[in-house]
């Protein structure tokens, strides 16, 4: 065994035997993971560098069985270890040959448990000494921590990535909305060394203005009404690894100036509290907005909107990037036919024409939209019917030439509310105007 000590992902709906077994391998200096359901194994492997899987067979929705067979197609340098407590010939055999390296029945003892870890991580294959070419990750996997394509901008953005993943450096993610922002900073955060650390997303929109000081940097008691209790912040549970700002540029200015604080000091002060304490984290903040212009316009702080901007990551919209529609539609396909629990369910090409000739307004969460959409509606096979309308009978685009700016803009707006299923919302988001300018334009 190295004395680095690996990462190891347990899986099991029975949260006593969650706890037991991460006290159990924190003990012998592994970190941990643990997810209850198949689905929430599926977002850590998306997401985490994970050296061994230990999942149970039995538990509800997708059973543990599914989520071995996955993990060998998707992750063959991944040992699994399954843990069961309904032995049976027939499980073990089954498993064995789904990809798991070893079987332990419950209940067992510490020393049977690591033993079995020994083992499964002993049998992992031996690792090619040369290192492989940023090149060749993309084009031969076409997945990097979840981010899909093989692009030059996706290679470009992940090069980004790999450059920045293991310092502290602040870094302001820019994009559209649906490009997935968030995706590329769990990305920074679990591809580098504070993986183990607290990851926290905070969406700054979606918390009201005078709430989101005492959310971000915590309050004390009698602060104002209602606070009943000391109370730490995001910033306070962050601490050791990343807190990810999405939306930054709506926090009204006191936030401002105090994120400021944070950045130029290390340091926050709960709110109502005449101290402060000292955070070591990596701060991440994303927008779909012009903070530059927000800046010339008096709206962001200008030495806030630079201490942001120290490392910029620009992800560009899906339809400068076509060639990855067909990998990222391809790898949806996958995850969610496993979740909707039609796991052989595959898409007829033509579909995918038309997935491909998409000018994708709501990016790639519209992409997502449609697969999950397809899915629940098709068998066996997505056809062109199981399609949304507008995506099957688009426009010709002279069309457009005859009508008026008018016409044109309140076309494309309710092309993208049918992208997010009339979700006001995030089609206004999208848009990015409010929802009051979103219902004028309908008119």
């Amino acid at each position: 065994m190295s004395l680095k000590k690996e990462n190891i992902l347990i899986v099991d709906d029975n949260y006593d035997m969650l706890e037991v077994l991460q006290r159990n391998l924190k003990a012998q200096n592994f970190h941990t993971y643990k997810a209850s359901s198949v689905v929430e194994a599926l977002n850590i492997l998306k997401y985490s560098p994970i050296d061994l899987l230990i999942t149970d067979l039995q538990m509800p929705g997708i059973n543990g069985m599914e989520l071995v067979k996955y993990a060998g197609e998707h992750f063959p340098d991944m040992p699994t270890l399954v843990i069961t407590g309904f032995p049976s010939v027939d499980g073990a055999v089954d498993a064995v040959k789904s990809g798991a390296v070893d079987y332990l029945v419950k209940p067992f003892t510490n020393e049977e448990l690591k033993r079995s870890v020994e083992r499964s991580l002993q049998n992992r294959p031996r690792l090619k000494p040369e290192k492989p070419s940023l090149s060749s990750k993309i084009s031969d996997k076409r997945v990097y921590a979840g981010i899909v394509g093989q692009s030059k901008q996706i290679e470009q953005l992940i090069d980004i990535i790999e450059r920045v993943r293991n310092n502290r450096a602040t870094i302001l993610i820019q994009g559209e909305s649906g490009t997935g922002k968030e995706l590329v900073a769990r990305a920074i955060h679990y591809k580098g060394s504070f993986a183990g650390n607290p990851f926290i997303a905070v969406n700054c929109g979606a918390i009201p203005e005078n709430l989101l000081e005492a959310e971000l940097f915590g309050y004390v008691k009698g602060a104002f009404t209602g606070a009943n209790e000391n109370r730490d912040g995001f910033f306070q549970a962050a601490q050791g690894g990343t807190i990810f700002l999405d939306e930054i540029g709506t926090a009204p200015q006191p936030v401002q100036t105090s994120l400021l604080r944070v950045l130029q000091e290390k340091e926050v002060r709960k709110v109502g509290s005449q101290t402060t304490q000292k955070v070591n984290l990596r701060v991440i903040a994303a927008t779909n907005a012009d903070l530059y212009e927000m800046v010339q316009k008096g709206t962001f702080r200008e030495d806030l909107f630079y201490r942001l901007n120290v490392v910029n990551v620009e992800i560009p919209p899906l339809r400068e990037r076509i060639e990855d529609i067909r990998p990222i539609a391809e790898t949806l396909l996958k995850k969610y036919s496993l979740e909707y629990g039609k796991p052989k369910i595959t898409i007829e090409e033509k579909a995918m024409e038309i997935l491909v000739r998409h000018s994708w307004p709501g990016n790639v969460r519209e992409l997502e939209n449609i697969i999950q959409r397809s899915i629940i509606m098709s068998e066996e096979t997505i056809r062109v019917g199981d399609l949304p309308d507008y995506l099957k009978y688009p426009e010709p685009r002279e069309n457009s030439l005859t009508k008026s700016l008018k016409e044109v803009e309140k076309e494309h707006i309710l092309k993208v509310l049918a992208a997010v299923d009339n979700n006001k919302t995030k089609a206004a988001e999208i848009l990015q105007i409010d929802r009051k300018t979103l219902r004028q334009k309908l008119i």
